[in-house]
């Protein structure tokens, strides 16, 4: 059972980044956002503002699409930038070190629908889709998620 779902509408690339912006100032150590939808639905775009809001506006963020993870380090935590897009077995996951991912820092997860049976408990699912208007994220979580994201 979801313990919040609302759906957000995404006119512009700046809509993504207050989204993505606002979700970074209430991010902690052991949070994990996965993000699901359509090749250029906007999840890339996503997760650059939210790097970008720790680090600058110069950071380089490139998609981990070949290397399958990229780390960025901020002051309380690691980003972990995971694109399962190329992942070819579930065992992958153990060698790009997800549990570490999952406990010691911030995931950020696009195509979540290959973890199999590493999905987490605890989580914040966004779901990003096209529109003719633009695009519309809905945003899901546990229950945990639930009193952080209520003046959301």
């Amino acid at each position: 059972m979801p313990g919040f779902c609302k759906t957000y509408p995404l006119a512009t690339e700046n809509h993504t980044k207050l989204l993505a912006e606002s979700l970074a100032k209430i991010a902690k150590k052991g949070d994990i956002f996965l993000l699901k939808g359509d090749l250029g639905a906007g999840k890339t775009m996503f997760v650059r503002c939210f790097i970008r809001f720790f680090l600058g506006e110069r950071q380089e963020v490139p998609s981990p699409t070949f290397t399958m993870v990229q780390m960025y380090p901020t002051k309380d935590f690691m980003i972990w930038h995971l694109d399962l897009y190329r992942l070819k077995s579930p065992n992958e996951l153990d060698e790009i070190g997800i549990e570490d991912a999952f406990y010691r820092g911030v995931s950020l997860v696009e195509w979540p629908e290959r973890l199999e049976n590493y999905k987490p408990k605890k989580f914040l699912f966004l779901l990003f889709e096209n529109e003719n208007n633009g695009r519309k994220v809905t945003v899901t979580s546990s229950e945990d998620w639930e009193k952080r994201l209520n003046d959301f």
